[in-house]
């Protein structure tokens, strides 16, 4: 047993120690049906705090030998699975956090011979591990796996979290070419191959192709564009998070709202898991994921020069979704072409969420929507949003005093925000305009677009969390009437998914003319008893 080869399940131990715990050991079940298969080196990527240290700490403490976990993993989702310990504590492990890696070489001023470290460190282990055969100074991990497989045929699981920090580092290119060498050896030669029973590998960004593709092309790769049987093991699902609101007391509408969005397939879209535990441990939804990083990173890329790249900015603050080709992106930190590749970028670190079948991105929810918002808002071409934005506040106080006229000049400006010449006259974008209006609600309600109710679909509700406040449903209309949509509210019965709630409601009929370019507002106000 040791630190790096064969480690104990210290680690995991501590993640089951912790106040809110959720169980994700089946991703194991889809791990073991990979052990020495075609398909057994697997890569991983998900944005920063998303559980991928977690999931692999418990990876580690299921397959290595240098502890026993049957106890524990009986307990666990996994130990109902039938022939669940197949592989438990079968195979030598060897787990490497590269970051951590790093900055300790950072700290000891030996960045150029990190990876000299690497090897002599886990040499001195094998020497352990290993007693019966000889290992040589100057040997690497390879060579050493190499030694124990063909003397005693035992197979190898590596673990490699944060496998991509040297790229994202940008790191000197003698460290990165050694790095390279080091990759090789593992995952390249075919001599090797037989000896790794699984390897998992992890990181923010999917493989680079420009740089370390031809290295690790034996991955098959599990990304937030293309999930596959890794959907819903990493990240907190649905219902995972709903089961936390319901334990905590928490809304489960308001988390989703906060925390949701990121839609990995037709039937699984995850949370974060850091923002989630945060809210149920404070019992107070916030901010918590974006303050572990920084802002910048994020405005370095949406403030870049690219066609288009502010007017899909603007829509997607708004809460609008745009077309994205996620095809040209070559993974790497310094080659942007265009916006595509941009929101390619921020897709894998989870600024933005990616519709498959739409082939759309949007802001995923509004935890990462006041990321966006801090980001662009000392931008000068960002000046008229920003000024929409700071009065969303007026706008929502003159709907609820009833002020027609005042709400109708303020959708008239978002709505020259939001659209360009080509685009003013979509319906999409006449929706993302009134939610560009009430930015400010979302501090005193939860927002449903389309919201199915009565007869039809309601364009959007808006239900409080704050007391003595009244609901609202507002209804748009094209070359129509303001009075039409409202009577449109009272026909279909839009009130019904308010039915729960008590108190003054709001119904507020929107017209857009598209030969004025204006918009008329009725608003009426009633009591539901």
């Amino acid at each position: 047993m040791g630190l790096y080869l064969n480690p104990n399940a210290d680690a995991f131990q501590m993640g089951l120690n912790t106040e809110i715990y959720v169980d994700k050991s089946l991703i194991l079940s889809e791990l073991n049906k990979l052990v020495s298969s075609q398909g057994n080196f697997v890569c991983l990527s998900r944005p920063r705090r998303f559980g991928k240290s977690m999931a692999g700490n418990m990876i580690s403490a299921y397959y290595s030998k240098g502890c026993d976990t049957r106890d524990v993993f009986s307990q666990m989702k996994l130990g109902q699975e039938p022939g669940f310990d197949k592989y438990l504590n079968k195979f030598n492990v060897i787990k490497l956090d590269l970051n951590g890696w790093y900055q300790r070489a950072i700290q000891r001023n030996r960045k150029d011979l990190l990876m000299t470290d690497i090897h002599e460190t886990l040499v001195d282990e094998f020497k352990v591990a290993f007693p019966a055969l000889s290992f040589c100074s100057g040997e690497t991990l390879d060579q050493c796996i190499l030694k124990v497989y063909a003397e005693t045929g035992e197979k190898f699981v590596i673990i490699i979290d944060e496998y991509d920090v040297l790229i994202r580092e940008q790191v000197p290119q003698s460290l990165f070419d050694s790095y390279l060498s080091f990759l090789n050896g593992l995952f390249k030669d075919t001599a090797i191959r037989p000896a790794i029973a699984l390897a998992y590998i992890t990181g923010i960004i999917p493989i680079v192709r420009d740089k370390v593709q031809s290295k690790l092309n034996e991955f098959t790769e599990y990304t937030m564009l293309n999930s596959g049987r890794m959907s819903g093991h990493v990240g907190f699902t649905r219902e995972e998070v709903e089961a936390l609101c319901e334990q905590y007391g928490m809304d489960k509408e308001e988390c989703a709202r906060w925390y949701d969005g990121y839609r990995l397939t037709d039937t699984i879209d995850i949370y974060n898991p850091l923002a989630v535990v945060s809210a149920m441990r404070n019992q107070e939804f916030g901010s918590y994921w974006s303050i572990t990083g920084s802002f910048e990173a994020l405005k370095d890329y949406i403030l870049m020069d690219f066609e288009g790249i502010r007017q899909d900015v603007v829509a997607m603050i708004s809460g609008g979704s745009v077309e994205v080709d996620v095809h040209s992106y070559l993974n790497t930190m310094d080659c942007f072409y265009s916006k595509d590749d941009v929101f390619t970028y921020l897709i894998h670190l989870g600024y933005l969420s990616y519709n498959k079948k739409d082939k759309t991105c949007c802001i995923p929810n509004e935890e990462v929507r006041q990321e966006w918002v801090r980001s662009v808002k000392l931008s000068p071409d960002y000046k008229k949003l920003m000024e929409i934005i700071n009065a969303s506040k007026k706008l929502l106080d003159a709907t609820v005093e009833g002020n027609e006229e005042a709400v109708a000049r303020a959708l008239d400006a978002a709505h020259t925000e939001v659209t360009n010449p080509l685009t003013y006259n979509d319906e999409h974008c006449f929706q993302s305009a009134i939610c560009l209006a009430y930015f400010y609600a979302n501090t005193r309600y939860t927002l449903f677009k389309e919201l199915p109710t009565g007869k039809g679909y309601a364009d959007l509700v808006l239900t409080p969390y704050l007391p003595n406040i009244p609901a609202m449903v507002i209804e748009l209309k094209h070359n129509k009437s303001a009075g039409s949509a409202l009577q449109q509210i009272k026909e279909k019965n839009y009130c019904q998914a308010l039915n729960n709630y008590k108190g003054d409601l709001l119904f507020v009929g929107v017209n857009y003319d598209e030969k004025t370019k204006e918009h008329s507002c009725k608003i009426e106000r009633m009591v539901n008893e």
